[in-house]
């Protein structure tokens, strides 16, 4: 097994091949078994954002690596809020971008007490009117930005960028009655038949309970203390979660009947009553540039940063690893000739390091393994949160990796009306492909320098924006390849960024 994971580590297999078989996003090899799945139709064919509105011809263009070309929109679109984006195809990893993007208005109204009664938790008939763009004609708009940064295959990142927001709308639409009233507090449980237009009795906060009852709290004060407090943010928080979930269950669920290359990372940007909502899984980031400061807005999900949970996991179902793995961390690989040794090492329960005797099972190929953007899970994957990679294996044998993959999205939440905010104010958003290469620091100055030397009302100035920050972490095309000003190398990746406003919708908007 270990020549097996050597010859992964060191050798790029698969062939260039639209939603097929690629290198992995941060990772020497990945291998998707049944990736193919010859005879099956793509779920949604390749394509860039449909904002970028590009013709077949620049559809091509947009592919060639020799010259990496950024693509912006055209001077006559517009995204909500005067939204600035940029983009470009990596160096030649893959045969296609396989980032995406999505901007969306939505629009948030609870059905009809009719409606509901005919379309009970209905998913086909949501499905059915999707290509509204909207599942209600009237109520409160919702903005939403999101980036997919796939790999191994561009299929999953497509299909999250054309339905994932439709989840979050259809599921903000159950609480919309909530929405109407954010004074007032969700209800602890609703009717028994799941409506959301009546608490039921006798559950919630004031509920009077029959003292004769066996289970009965008569001590009020037991009673206050035993109902916890939910706001409604937390609530909103819990949406965004679930849709997540729902959309990883949604693309393992239609795997059978097309054919949904990878995975991706996801991250996703949702404006509602006032307060931004970022969640983020995977390694892509968001950061807020108010008055030239950062405020982080993701954190990014890999072996290292998450060590303890994959470790955890390891050590409550060692079945997962195969009997080809340990769970636990050595500084380096362990020798043969080493047993019987005392080496360093730590566990799950382990911030620290300690020593330990080696033994024959220590002797297994490390779950994680590797340092910074080389740390892998099973030498095989180097993020460990995203959508999709249900068919992921470890390369060349039968043990999946998806276990150990979370689709769980990290929420935060920036309340816009706390602050003023003036023209140059963004939130920005981005692929690793950006990050890799420029630092958070670098690409506040660079965007406060850009936008200080553009007129606030220009309606393009968040689109050049975004086309700067792309054009530093891109570079030059050299002779030793896309070099930075510093000469360093540039990013090689895809490259997928948004720079939104903060000031809020100003100007036309489409």
């Amino acid at each position: 097994m270990i020549s097996k994971v050597k010859n992964a580590m060191s050798t790029l297999v698969g062939g260039m091949m639209p939603h097929g078989h690629h290198q992995h996003h941060g990772s020497g090899n990945v291998h998707h078994q049944n990736c193919h799945q010859d005879g099956l139709p793509p779920r949604f064919p390749y394509g860039r954002p449909e904002f970028l509105d590009l013709t077949p011809e620049l559809l091509q263009y947009s592919t060639e690596h020799a010259s990496r070309p950024v693509l912006t929109l055209r001077r006559d679109s517009r995204l909500p809020w005067r939204t600035g984006y940029a983009e470009t195809i990596n160096a030649g990893k893959s045969m296609l971008n396989e980032d995406q993007a999505s901007c969306e208005l939505l629009y948030v109204k609870k059905l009809s007490e009719k409606k509901q009664q005919h379309h009970p938790n209905s998913e086909a008939w949501r499905w059915k009117h999707h290509s509204l763009g909207m599942l209600f004609c009237k109520g409160d708009r919702t903005t939403y930005w999101g980036v997919f940064d796939g790999h191994a295959g561009s299929g999953c990142a497509i299909m999250a960028s054309k339905l994932l927001h439709r989840l979050i709308r259809d599921r903000l639409g159950d609480i919309a009655h909530l929405l109407e009233n954010p004074s007032t507090a969700p209800p602890i449980c609703l009717a028994k038949n799941g409506s959301p237009y009546q608490a039921e009795g006798k559950k919630g906060a004031n509920a009077i309970q029959d003292p004769e009852e066996p289970d009965a709290i008569t001590d009020p004060s037991i009673r206050f203390h035993t109902e916890k407090a939910v706001s409604l943010e937390s609530l909103i928080v819990g949406i965004i979660e679930n849709s997540f979930k729902q959309m990883d269950e949604l693309i393992e669920k239609e795997k059978v009947s097309y054919a949904i290359s990878g995975g991706c990372c996801a991250l996703a940007a949702i404006h509602l009553m006032g307060k931004l909502y970022v969640a983020n899984a995977g390694d892509s980031r968001a950061i807020i540039i108010r008055k030239k400061e950062v405020i982080p807005m993701s954190n990014e999900f890999t072996p290292e940063s998450e060590r303890q949970r994959l470790q955890y996991l390891g050590f409550l179902r060692p079945e997962l690893l195969g009997n080809e793995f340990t769970h636990l961390e050595f500084p380096r690989r362990i020798q043969h000739k080493e047993l019987g040794k005392k080496m360093l090492y730590r566990d799950h329960t382990m911030n620290g390091w300690a020593y330990k005797t080696i033994v024959e099972d220590d002797l297994k190929f490390p779950l994680i393994y590797g340092e910074g953007k080389k740390a892998r899970v099973m030498a095989t994957i180097g993020v460990t949160r995203g959508l999709g990679d249900h068919d992921l294996k470890v390369y060349n044998s039968n043990i999946y990796i998806k276990p150990f993959l979370s689709c769980c999205p990290e929420v935060m939440v920036y309340d816009l009306s706390k602050y003023q905010h003036g023209p140059n104010d963004v939130l920005v958003m981005g692929t690793d492909g950006l990050w890799d290469v420029t630092t958070d620091r670098e690409v506040a100055d660079a965007v406060s320098s850009f936008l200080s030397c553009c007129e606030p009302a220009d309606p393009v100035r968040y689109t050049l924006a975004a086309q700067e920050l792309l054009m530093r972490s891109r570079g030059v095309l050299k002779e030793r390849g896309w070099r930075l000003p510093n000469e360093r190398l540039g990013s090689g990746d895809d490259i997928t960024c948004f720079v939104i406003p903060l000031s809020g919708p100003a100007g036309p908007e489409t």
